[in-house]
């Protein structure tokens, strides 16, 4: 049997509505939550991931504000920018979008983020906080992993968790978060060996390595739940064949666009996982779900107010 589609969009939408109603009954009570986003320079990628995430604050009532620094900014003036949103009351979340032009000191910026208002989760101390299940802001998108797993009623207690990808972003805070809710965790990188036969074990595989369809069906159990983080544009002709060669409808929309996109899992995984996420429509809708619920985590945590709680916890 074909594996189960987990439907990231709809859960996504679930969490939105979630926030949308908290972010009601905060503005009611006079506290609106606040965003700003930092983007400089004019990356087109960037710029489509800041307009769907300010489109989403307005969406859930959340108040945003962009800044836009030029491209030629130094490290000292994107600190001032950051230092004088850690002051404002009224911005409870800072994300600065990566990547940062190559003058400036990316790792310098990120620490300078107020942790109270890091709602990326990637200051160490939020890091710290997950490592030792104290309240903090966790990266959005392995919080919307957890999200899909525990809304899709997937058992992560005592199951096999491996995760393929050691990235401070993804990897290493999804393992942390799975070994929390109790699974046993492997983490695989580049230099893991008979990596199929590790990821062989899993009953939960997420895959976040960030090459196009690297997990092919060798590489996963059957009916095991397939996490896909990946999003990989492909345009070479043979690289598609390779990954949907018989598939009409691809092909005629690979024709007309002359790219597509994959996750890390091949297409034929579907065959032999329980439960798979799709590539567009899986996790991706999740990060930006969770960035707004960590934006009204970090408004309630900055006030001393009870922590908004989602469905599924």
């Amino acid at each position: 049997m074909p594996a189960t589609i987990l439907d990231g969009s709809r859960i996504a939408s679930d969490i939105r509505t979630e926030v949308a109603a908290e972010v009601k009954a905060m503005s009611a009570a006079g506290v609106r939550p606040g965003l700003a986003v930092v983007l400089v320079g004019h990356n087109p990628a960037s710029e489509i991931y800041v307009r769907g995430k300010v489109k989403a604050c307005e969406e859930v009532g959340i108040y945003s504000e962009q800044h836009a620094p030029s491209e030629s900014v130094t490290t000292g003036e994107l600190l001032a920018l950051i230092e004088d949103l850690n002051r404002r009351d009224e911005i409870d979340g800072i994300l600065v979008q990566l990547p940062l032009p190559t003058q400036v000191d990316a790792k310098k910026i990120l620490m300078a983020v107020d942790p109270a208002k890091d709602v990326d989760g990637f200051h160490p101390m939020n890091v710290g906080f997950l490592s030792t299940q104290r309240p903090g802001l966790v990266p959005c998108t392995p919080a919307g992993v957890m999200e899909i797993l525990k809304r899709s009623n997937i058992p992560i207690a005592g199951q096999e968790a491996v995760v393929v990808g050691r990235s401070d972003i993804v990897g290493k805070p999804t393992a942390m978060l799975l070994i929390n809710a109790n699974a046993t965790v492997t983490v695989c990188h580049s230099k893991t060996r008979d990596l199929p036969a590790v990821c062989r074990r899993a009953d939960v595989l997420v895959a976040a390595i960030g090459r196009a369809g690297m997990i092919t069906r060798d590489f996963v159990k059957p009916s095991a739940t397939v996490i896909d983080v990946g999003m990989n544009k492909i345009s070479d002709p043979a690289e598609f064949a390779r990954l949907f060669a018989g598939d009409p409808m691809r092909e005629a929309s690979f024709r007309k666009k002359g790219s597509t996109l994959v996750g890390d899992v091949h297409p034929s995984v579907a065959e032999v996982a329980g439960a798979i996420t799709p590539v567009p429509g899986g996790v991706g809708p999740l990060t930006i779900a969770m960035l707004m619920f960590n934006t009204v985590k970090a408004a309630k945590l900055r006030r001393g107010s009870r922590v908004p709680e989602l469905t599924s916890k």
